[in-house]
């Protein structure tokens, strides 16, 4: 008997819908995950290829019995075997904001998956806009798609080059992402959310992650909107998301190996490019990251967390269970002196 693959294309609670390869029986399958997998400690994500055992034709279920190895992994959002991330922004309607869009771009760069860049509601702005952001891009070392829902614009283009690709969409809300997944996949319809008028920002209309068949072939995982990605890279690694300071890089090293390209002698990413005050403000982030999580106590650490009623927090030193617990009532009454005596030698001892 063949074997049964299928891809995952969501997830909910402890069920999971797969997506059948070329079987005419059925087109997916709700499925379990096999004990033994649990028991391994083997997770199942939504794009994973899986084989499939008893499949129950009447009723659409089966069970999930192996996970095939990931060429690549997400967290945010949690996707496996993505190709592609579909960064989504708008040129209008919330203005396109270079700071908030190189934050997106450094966190895309992060990952192993290819970038595309795609600016929504072109039709806008005037051609003569549209070229400075095109030349302007190009500068950073981005080649942009730009396209309009709303107008059909660059569409079919866009289709294209996700063709056989399981891609995740990414970017802030209001710029059209749900618009954008409902005009690849007419089969769908998503829920689209109005734009905050005071923050220009839209509001969060995707909940969780899910995979949707585009008609051409392929996969789009739509993310649940946020509108800034977490800077938590390792500092020295941050030069490499930005295309500009790569370029200087290729061409040059710097004086030191551990550069982190502020102040050192003979750096040879320092200079004049146009985001290099960027990138100085996302390394103080990615430090401060960095610090934060080196000091965040573990476990068996003495220290506790404490919340506030004002909702501040804090850490706290915990206090020594066994030196304040409470002495039975049948102890001597010489005993309680002595234990007494050595909690406060102890005391002292601690302060001193």
């Amino acid at each position: 008997m063949n074997q049964l693959w299928g891809t995952v294309v969501a997830v909910q609670a402890n069920f999971y819908q797969v997506k059948l390869a070329n079987n005419p029986a059925a087109k997916s399958l709700l499925c379990t995950r096999r004990t033994r997998l649990k028991k391994i400690g083997q997770s199942v994500m939504v794009g994973d290829r899986v084989l499939i055992e008893e499949p129950d034709w009447q009723d659409a279920r089966g069970a999930i019995s192996r996970v095939e190895p990931r060429l690549t992994e997400l967290q945010r959002p949690p996707v496996a075997n993505a190709e592609l991330t579909l960064l989504v922004f708008a040129m209008a309607e919330p203005i396109l904001d270079p700071w908030q869009l190189s934050r997106f771009l450094v966190k895309a760069e992060s990952t192993a998956l290819k970038l595309c860049l795609c600016l929504n509601k072109c039709d806008l702005i005037t051609p003569q806009q549209q070229q400075q952001w095109q030349e302007r891009l190009s500068t950073w070392g981005y080649d942009a798609s730009y396209i309009s829902v709303a107008q059909g614009i660059g569409l079919d283009e866009l289709s294209a080059r996700l063709e056989g690709k399981i891609t995740v969409v990414a970017g802030p809300s209001g710029v059209g992402k749900s618009s954008l997944i409902d005009a690849l996949i007419p089969s769908i319809k998503l829920r689209v959310g109005e734009v905050s008028g005071k923050l220009q920002r839209g509001r969060h209309t995707t909940r969780h992650v899910e995979l949707f068949e585009l008609p051409g072939g392929g996969l789009l995982a739509d993310s649940p909107g946020f509108n800034q990605p977490d800077l938590d890279c390792i500092p020295s690694n941050l030069a490499q998301y930005f295309p500009e300071a790569r370029a200087r890089l290729q061409q040059a090293n710097c004086q030191f190996s551990n550069c982190l390209h502020r102040d050192e002698p003979n750096c040879v990413v320092r200079g004049d490019w146009e985001r290099y005050e960027y990138y100085l403000d996302f390394l103080n982030k990615a430090i401060a990251h960095q610090i934060a999580l080196q000091q965040k106590p573990d476990e068996e650490s003495n220290l506790k967390l404490k919340v506030k009623r004002s909702g501040k927090s804090q850490y706290e030193p915990k206090l020594q269970t066994k030196k304040y617990r409470r002495t039975a009532r049948n102890v001597k009454h010489q005993n309680l002196q002595d234990i007494y005596a050595r909690q406060l030698e102890e005391e002292i001892e601690d302060r001193f």
